[in-house]
């Protein structure tokens, strides 16, 4: 983090998040914020965005897959999203 004095620089008024975006590209926030004084906060609202995706399986892997859902009681889609968020983290771990 900068610091190139005590004083922080104003924020300027945007006309619109476009405006507001461009202007953080371009501008370092340590020059206008206090981060000493920043606190954590939780969204418990916030969705994640999804996006839609084509997969092809086999059809025997993927009547497995039902299967398994079924014993755990969620749809298979679910299952394969739980199957990689496991995986996924496997990986950053190793």
């Amino acid at each position: 983090m900068k610091k190139t004095s005590n004083k922080l620089k104003k924020i300027p008024k945007f006309k619109n998040e476009d405006e507001e975006r461009d202007f953080w590209e371009k501008n370092d926030a340590t020059e206008y914020f206090n981060w000493k004084n920043a606190k954590n906060v939780v969204f418990p609202n916030l969705k994640q965005t999804t996006k839609a995706i084509s997969i092809r399986l086999p059809e025997s892997m993927l009547n497995e897959l039902k299967i398994l859902a079924h014993k755990r009681d969620v749809g298979y889609q679910s299952l394969i999203k739980m199957f990689l968020f496991d995986k996924i983290h496997y990986e950053h771990k190793k």
